[in-house]
């Protein structure tokens, strides 16, 4: 029987260098909330310390009506098998993180793509600030503030011929009968 062993140990090693929180999720995950200046020390001690080499992965998620972004960054270890999540929240309003991508390399690509995605600067990043955009002049577009449906509809022409475009959903409701259930339905076209 496995009692989180690695993944305890993991988490008192991170708990006994920094003041964080932190909770044992499940098997093989961990997570660590930190203050966003502790961030890249985690970073660097699980790295060297740990060995947790591998930056799996940097998201956002954007907590619009608590004013807040939450930065994620996902490491694994391959030697533990063992996926550490910390996690850190910035102010919306002058959203401003450090890089690290002296830690590793390829934190470049996912902090380009926050900055022009969600407007969260990271002082010191190497790199052009048009990434994925072109000549792009409104607000970020992964913001939840962002009007997706008037963007479009401004953008792009309505192509002639789709009047009668149905809605992925209904088609699959007639051809298998099955009902869409009333959370998807948020997801159907207006």
């Amino acid at each position: 029987m496995n009692d989180l062993i690695k993944e305890n140990k993991l988490l008192d090693a991170v708990l006994a260098a920094f003041e964080v929180e932190g909770k044992v999720i499940r098997d093989r995950r961990v997570e660590v909330l930190a203050d966003k200046n502790m961030v890249s020390g985690i970073l660097l001690f699980v790295k060297k310390q740990l060995g947790y080499i591998h930056l799996a992965h940097m998201t956002c998620v954007d907590w619009i009506d608590q004013g807040k972004f939450e930065l994620v960054y996902t490491v694994y270890s391959p030697v533990e098998k063992i996926t550490l999540f910390v996690k850190t929240r910035i102010d919306r309003e002058k959203p401003e993180m450090e890089n690290i991508d002296t830690i590793w390399d390829q934190a470049n690509t996912y902090e380009r793509e926050m900055r022009e995605m969600f407007g969260i600067e990271f002082p010191g990043l190497v790199g052009e600030h048009e990434f994925i955009l072109e000549d792009w002049d409104q607000i970020p577009p992964m913001r939840k503030e962002f009007d997706t449906h008037k963007y479009a509809a401004e953008t792009f022409y309505s192509r002639p011929g789709r009047e009668d475009a149905k809605d992925v959903r209904e088609v699959i409701n007639e051809r298998s009968g099955a009902k869409v259930p009333e959370f998807a339905k948020k997801y159907s076209r207006e």
